[in-house]
């Protein structure tokens, strides 16, 4: 071997010797017989550096993956030879191989099985166990080499092609009839070997059984002899948590109900007498866990036996399961309410299947479940909505300014409890009610005294009820009485009670989250309205020294205003006033920190501009303070536009054009309350929205920073042709020819939704504009498309996709928006290079939401122009390319009929060729009866494309024809 070339394979090799090793290995990939230097190696044990023995393997591994089938026999006896040579020698080592030597050889073992097996090999297991026996490092190797294998035929997580899973499958069969009940026996000697002495083994071992037990018979594991020895490891605390699991994916194996009962109730019977479920002594929550683990899969095995037996006839061995389950739910609920998160995470899921059990029950049936239970001293619906409740409950660690991974996992353990808190609502909701009514009215009665998570999550079960009780469009407030007025009850406590003061961010966040959940309890007492306004408005709210808390908030006091514009007309202009420095546009030169982040303001902006249009004040009102909303903005984006271009700095450009494209943002978002033009004009607001759209418009001729200013004025641009309609069209040429000048992909392709927008609006208004920009903005597209690009530049690639498809989508627009004209005044050149476009975008680009855009176009174009009066010329274009296009296209191999998407093109593909019938008639049948056969069609399929598919536009009709 090239020894300078592997003194690179040292991760503190210099890079030239790495770069070496490199060629090296892809040379020894590549040769025929080079992988035999690497073999010779391994089998005689010519080197003691790890990293040359793992590069070995690495090319063998190789050989045997790519090129086992090329292999002669010779070849491939040579491997088994130097594996099992390789083999031999580590039963010899004192010390035994590194981790990753062992893993590596386990794969190419693997490998080599996966090959062999079946065919060349079928002594593999026997080979190996009569080699390395009981003796550790090939215990070991064997072990590692099983799990390999488990992850090469079994695990359900890598995917595998048709063959390979046929393959696997014949694998395990062959397996289970010739070699199993051999592998078990091995494990079982293992097991009892090295349950003392070697702890690792044994785990190892423990894992294997584990994942070979979902797909081999049960009886060999699932017998006193195998379960004894797995029962005792519970015992070991070395081995206990590694035999939990054992046992765990041997209760979740797939069984007929009444046998998974008995094994499961057997487990539990043994457990039980061996002091495994008096939890309360035992100290070690990592093994809890994994023993709350097993009890869940335990649980959840029988509620899915109950569920099918309850389904039988047999009414008897359905009532002892069900005995069975509730057997269990004491000690479920003890795992449930343990203090380490993780033990109660891993119950969930049984506690969860088993108040589904109890939802299915009848009344009678169910309250029988209502009973006193003396191991936890509890009624159990009761007990398990404690449970919840409190751990609901945040800890004294919550870290809630740095959340991390820690925390993370507590809000989904939260969602969890969530779910449950769901599924006793849908159990007993009078019980669920009357349990929260209770622990918030306890905890709001002393809200000062009480630490912050019991504050925190009484408020947090009121706000989950609103989930919990459903009710159509959130009237929580109408309907049935008790639970009307339990909520309307606490919902007064809420807002009276001074918690809004609790100085925790938590509380405050969950008491704004409450009160906008149930917004609709102000409509029935309006009297509690300022209070809370004041709350949203100063310290507890958007003043809050919090971020976060005043970020949501921004959120949260937009819906409230939204919900109860109505109730706000005698607080409008104070709260504007209370406002008005949140309003403001942070210039970035002076270095102030707003309260609120440029996002939040958005939502500012709107509960502005909502209080204003819904309030009752006169229109000369609404309009003054609109004007006196707008115009710092407009004032602003004057000088700040003033100032860009002579800025030669560019970050600073990047942030001038940020506060400029705000400016625009905030003035978009004031007009979200209105609906259309006639409440525009009602409040009297349209002037100074034009004046807006004359301050904005300058932006669009700037030398720099085009990318931002440009998308800011055309969402601006969005929003006016809803608000003020055709009072926005003197202002489109203009902005239209600023926008087309030095375009770029995302320009483009954001640009046309604006004018497609205008054309289905206005349609016949906007048509002589539409006539004059038609040419000028298709020009800009195609040069757009044309510019060359990088070959692995995805992100190009993209950008022209979705270019292309709004380009088509443009010309859809029109031709369906009965403006034919705007093409058809075009000179006859142009006219022809669109048409071109369409056709080539039908066949030619593999993008079927394009090709169904063409395919629409194409047949409405033949519906417009394909009669006798159509346009010029155009029956040839039908017959020379669009009929051509219509079974060019399917027939290309991109067109795959699996996708969704390419079924619809084809639909429109076929309607495009019923049009063309529909408009021309005989002449079409002649003309296809001429060209069918010179795409090898028989005389059969012309027939039926004549006589079915042309008259019927059948789709069906047409996948045959394909």
């Amino acid at each position: 071997m090239d020894e300078q070339a592997l003194m690179g394979l040292n991760p503190n090799a210099d890079a030239c010797y790495r770069q070496r090793a490199l060629a090296y290995f892809e040379q020894l990939k590549e040769s025929l017989d080079g992988w035999e230097v690497c073999a010779e190696a391994l089998a005689k044990g010519f080197y003691s550096d790890d990293h040359v023995k793992f590069f070995c393997f690495q090319v063998l591994e190789h050989q045997i993956k790519f090129r086992h089938g090329s292999l002669t026999a010779a070849q491939q006896q040579l491997i088994r030879e130097t594996l099992m040579k390789w083999l031999q020698a580590q039963l010899m080592n004192v010390h035994p191989e590194k981790p990753f030597i062992r893993n590596k050889a386990a794969q190419v073992l693997a490998l080599t099985f996966v090959m062999e097996f079946l065919t060349l090999w079928p002594k593999f297991f026997f080979d190996i166990l009569n080699l390395v026996g009981l003796n550790s490092n090939g215990v070991d190797i064997y072990l590692r080499t099983l799990m390999a294998i488990d992850a090469e035929v079994v695990d359900r997580d890598i995917l595998h092609s048709p063959e390979e899973t046929r393959r696997n499958i014949l694998i395990k069969d062959t397996m289970r009839e010739q070699c199993i009940p051999a592998l078990v026996e091995s494990w079982f000697q293992i097991l009892q070997t090295y349950q003392h002495t070697h702890s690792e083994l044994t785990c190892q071992c423990l894992e294997v059984v584990g994942a070979y037990v979902s797909w081999i018979d049960l009886n060999l594991i699932a017998n006193d002899r195998f379960v004894n020895l797995l029962l005792s490891h519970m015992s070991i605390e070395e081995l206990r948590e590694e035999a939990c699991d054992c046992l765990f994916e041997i209760v979740n194996k797939g069984m007929e109900p009444v046998d998974k009962t008995k094994l499961v109730e057997t487990l539990c019977q043994v457990l039980q007498s061996a002091g495994f479920f008096n939890i309360e002594q035992e100290e070690d929550v990592d093994f809890l866990a994994k023993f709350s683990r097993l009890v869940n899969g335990m649980g959840q095995s029988l509620v899915l036996s109950w569920t099918k037996l309850s389904k039988m006839v047999d009414v008897k061995v359905s009532v002892e399961t069900l005995r069975a389950v509730e057997g269990k739910v004491p000690l479920m609920l003890q795992l449930l309410i343990h203090e380490d998160d993780d033990i109660s995470a891993n119950i969930v899921g049984f506690c969860y299947d088993y108040l589904l059990v109890l939802k299915q029950l009848s009344v009678s049936s169910r309250k029988q479940t209502w009973r006193y239970c003396s191991i936890t001293g509890s009624y159990l619906i009761p007990a398990i909505m404690l449970a919840v409740m409190n751990k609901l409950k945040y800890d004294d660690e919550y870290n809630f300014e740095n959340e991390g991974e820690d925390e993370a996992m507590f809000v989904e353990y939260r969602k969890q409890l969530k779910m449950l808190l769901d599924r006793l609502a849908q159990v007993s909701p009078e019980l669920l009610l009357e349990a929260v009514h209770r622990v918030f009215n306890a905890t709001m009665q002393n809200w000062q005294t009480v630490q912050f998570m019991e504050v925190e999550v009484a408020i947090r079960l009121l706000y989950m009820l609103g989930e919990a009780l459903p009710a159509s469009h959130g009237a929580h407030f109408s309907g049935d009485t008790t639970k009307t007025s339990t909520l309307q009850s606490m919902m007064r406590t809420l807002v009276s009670c001074g918690v809004s003061e609790y100085q925790h961010s938590s509380v405050t966040l969950e008491f704004f989250e409450t009160v906008v959940r149930y917004d609709k309890f102000f409509l029935v007492e309006p009297q509690h309205i300022p209070s809370v306004l004041m709350a949203f408005l100063d310290h507890r709210g958007l003043r809050h020294s919090s971020p976060k808390v005043r970020s949501r908030v921004a959120y949260l006091f937009s819906r409230f205003i939204k919900t109860l514009h109505k109730h706000m007309n005698a607080f409008i202009e104070d709260i504007l006033s209370r406002i008005q420095d949140l309003l403001e546009l942070a210039p970035p030169e002076n270095g102030f920190l707003a309260l609120l982040s440029s996002d939040d303001q958005l939502f500012v902006f709107e509960t502005a501009g909502v209080l204003i249009v819904n309030g009752e004040s006169p229109a000369e009102r609404k309009q003054a303070l609109m004007r006196s909303l707008l115009t710092p903005l407009m004032e602003a984006f004057h000088m700040l536009l003033a100032k860009l271009p002579q800025e030669a700095d560019e970050e600073r450009q990047a942030v001038l054009a940020d506060c400029l494209s705000h400016a625009v943002g905030f003035a978009s978002r004031t007009s979200k309350a209105f609906s259309n033009k006639q409440t525009v004009k009602q409040c009297g607001c349209s002037e100074v929205y034009l004046d807006c759209l004359q301050t904005f418009l300058p932006a669009l001729s700037c030398p720099v920073q085009r990318g931002p200013l440009r998308s800011a004025v055309r969402s601006f641009l969005h929003r006016m042709i809803i608000c003020l309609e055709e009072e926005v069209l003197p202002f489109i040429p203009a902005a239209s020819q600023h926008m087309l000048k030095d375009c770029e992909p995302r320009d483009l392709q954001e640009f046309i939704p604006l004018i497609s927008q205008i054309t289905a609006k206005f349609k016949n208004q906007v048509s002589p504009f539409l006539q004059e920009i038609f040419m000028p903005l298709v020009m800009a597209i195609f040069e757009v498309l044309s510019r060359p690009a990088e070959e692995n530049d995805q992100t190009a690639a993209l950008e022209k996709q979705m270019l292309r498809r709004s380009y088509f989508s443009f010309i859809q627009t029109i031709a369906s928006s009965g403006m034919n004209e705007v093409m058809a005044s075009q000179e006859a050149e142009n006219i022809e290079r669109v048409l071109f476009t369409i056709i080539q975008g039908a066949v030619d680009f593999p993008d079927p939401v394009a090709q169904k855009t063409c395919f629409i176009i194409l047949s409405r174009l033949v519906e417009l122009w394909g009669g006798k009066d159509g346009l010029v010329g155009f029956p040839d274009f039908i017959y020379k390319h669009i009929v051509p296009a219509c079974f060019m296209a399917p027939l290309k191999p991109t067109f795959d009929l699996s996708d969704a998407q390419t079924v619809l093109t084809l639909s429109e593909c076929t309607l495009t060729l019923h049009m063309i019938h529909l408009k021309r008639g005989l002449e079409c049948i002649q003309f296809l009866q001429e060209y069918l056969p010179s795409l090898q069609v028989s005389p059969e399929i012309t027939q039926v494309t004549d006589t079915h598919l042309l008259p019927s536009g059948s789709v069906t009709c047409f996948k045959h024809f394909i």
